[in-house]
């Protein structure tokens, strides 16, 4: 049963134009949403709108203590929801700023001030038009809700009529937002940035800003940094194209930002198994499409997987749908393999394989001054976890499908002259793991690596060069450590980034072997190590065998080549219906 969190928003947007996008999914089977509407002509006090707001955040604690309240302001919102923060450090908050008008005294609005109560009528009926440009841009606006799967031309004719639609809106604002009204505003945004500054070090709330480089109204790029400083667990993700009303326009999923930065939970520590909320089609379509459809193209995975009687077929079949099951298999290089298998199992199966991930790849990035939504964040939407046992033990107890990779960091960032070799450790414990749940285990093998890059620069060369050699290793000792260090070299795992040089591409290939089942074995696999051994060098071996095979049948590929699968795409069928060997 789900669990429904409480999202309450405060914002000025005019609700005539478009509702703030609160996700892909609908905000009812996430959030249970409760919105602040402050009519044209009230005029209550910021302090009186912080008690009404208030009232209902402890209510909401009252009824359900052991559940965070989500908490979204936008610019102005952004002030008030702050000073509910600090006023209630024992309440769990989880609060979203988007461009917080925290800045105000720094904003290009300071200027209206002297000029606000003297301009004559025919001029300010002209400033909605001018504060509607300043505020964000019309075209972004427009284009939300597009379906971007349509024919261009269609696309074209949905963000005219979407232009079209917003000018009777903008006509409206002088009479919707009279000149009072604005003097009034204005002069609430000046108490209110003034009441929430002064008491913003008494935030205890984890707080997620969103910032805009676009924004002429605010600097809410400098804000951001002044509250990441001020602010105890505060995490900053930066949108360059966007303006200030950012969660009215394209490109912004509101909650996808929250899952991608880890602020989804229901309760009050995340729980990366539970608290997963599966990508919505429109997130798999830009995962897909926008976020590694160059790779995509570039690599044109061809997937085989093996029947119960060992026949080997192309595509998943051959995989259970009924978890848990664990895939065990080897990294190449960089990883690059990850994205093209989570999302085929999506695609074909309609299966979340869950891939289990170093801790420094998911983990925030502090030395990034405005660290925009990137593919680590994608990662997280898409299903990784932190590689714990705790984190495995969760997903196998939940019967999901989980993807390990024994070698890790060393078998994905290997040396010259190691492509296609295993580097696991002596210990077995992923074997017990999957014992103890009667999972199925699924070894398989991925080659092509080097049809994508050459491995120019490996960690021995890189650490011959004075500076980045000090780099690598104080990287290196400051990062989590997630096995033993008297484990030997898998455990001892160098953190650097290789240098590749890029070749005209060829093709990944994947083989999922047969699957070994453990259900049954659970006291002959955990009681004896030996057979946990054999069974743990048996599914080394049959990784081996799936790459040994790869390498072997990919020269029968009459479509390895990149020109090759271009011409049969453009000719005959999607990119992902490439024909490849014959298994």
């Amino acid at each position: 049963m789900t669990i429904m969190m409480t999202l309450i928003v405060v914002s000025v947007s005019n609700p005539t134009v478009r509702e703030p996008q609160i996700g892909a999914h609908h905000a009812g089977r996430v959030f249970e949403v409760r919105c602040l509407h402050i009519p044209v002509r009230d005029r209550t006090p910021f302090e009186g709108l912080v008690t009404i707001v208030e009232k209902t955040v402890r209510l909401e604690h009252a009824s359900s203590p052991s559940k965070p309240i989500y908490l979204l302001g936008d610019s102005f919102g952004g002030c008030l929801v702050l000073a509910i923060a600090a006023r209630n450090p024992e309440i769990d908050l989880v609060v979203i700023l988007a461009n917080p008008a925290t800045s105000f005294d720094r904003s290009q609005l300071q200027p209206l001030f002297p000029l606000s109560e003297a301009w004559p009528d025919g001029l300010y009926n002209a400033m909605p038009y001018l504060l509607s440009f300043i505020m964000g841009d019309p075209v972004k606006m427009a284009r939300v809700n597009i379906d971007h799967r349509l024919p261009r031309r269609l696309q074209i004719e949905q963000l005219f009529q979407n232009l079209i639609a917003l000018l009777p809106c903008l006509s409206d604002l002088a009479d919707i937002v009279p000149k009072d009204t604005l003097i009034w505003k204005l002069k609430l945004l000046k108490s209110a940035a003034s009441y929430t500054n002064s008491r913003i070090h008494a935030v205890k709330a984890e707080v997620l800003v969103l910032s805009s480089g676009n924004d002429y109204m605010l600097p809410s790029g400098d804000e951001a940094q002044r509250l990441k400083s001020s602010l105890k667990n505060c995490t900053v993700r930066y949108f360059k194209d966007n303006g200030h009303t950012i969660l009215l326009e394209d490109g912004v999923n509101l909650l996808t930002v929250i899952k991608g930065t880890g602020k989804y939970r229901r309760s009050r520590t995340i729980n990366f198994v539970t608290d997963f909320v599966p990508p919505s089609m429109s997130e798999f379509k830009y995962g897909n499409d926008e976020l590694v459809g160059l790779l995509s193209f570039a690599t044109g995975s061809a997937m085989f997987s093996t029947l119960d009687d060992g026949k080997i077929v192309k595509g998943l079949h051959g995989v259970p749908n009924e978890g848990p099951v664990l895939f065990v298999g080897n990294h190449m290089l960089m990883g690059l393999e990850v994205c093209s298998l989570v999302l085929e199992f999506l695609r074909e199966r309609n299966i979340m394989v869950r891939g289990v991930a170093h801790p420094v790849v998911l983990g925030e990035r502090e030395w990034v001054s405005s660290p925009e939504f990137s593919f680590t964040d994608w990662m997280k939407v898409m299903g990784a976890v932190p590689v714990t046992a705790s984190n495995l033990f969760k997903l196998l107890s939940t019967k999901s499908h989980v993807l390990l990779y024994p070698g890790g960091a060393r078998e994905s960032l290997h040396h010259r002259g190691e492509e296609y070799r295993l580097f696991w450790p002596d210990q077995q414990e992923f074997v017990r793991m999957a014992a103890r749940f009667g999972a199925t285990i699924v070894p398989f093998g991925t080659v092509g690596e080097d049809d994508i890059a050459e491995l120019v620069l490996d960690y021995n060369d890189l650490m011959k060069i004075p500076v980045l050699n000090d780099y690598i290793r104080n990287a290196t000792s400051s990062s989590i450590r997630i096995r033993d260090k008297s484990k030997g070299e898998v455990a001892n795992q160098e953190l650097y980034l290789p240098g590749l040089l890029p070749k005209l591409p060829g093709r990944f290939y994947f083989l999922f072997g047969k699957p070994i089942a453990t259900k049954g074995r659970k006291e002959e696999i955990l009681e004896d190590r030996e057979n946990a051994k054999q069974l743990y060098l048996h599914i080394k071996s049959e990784v081996e065998g799936c790459i040994a095979y790869l390498l072997k049948k990919r020269e029968e590929d009459p479509y390895r080549n990149i020109v090759d699968r271009t011409v049969y795409h453009a000719l005959h069928s999607p990119l992902h219906e490439v024909p490849a060997f014959d298994p």
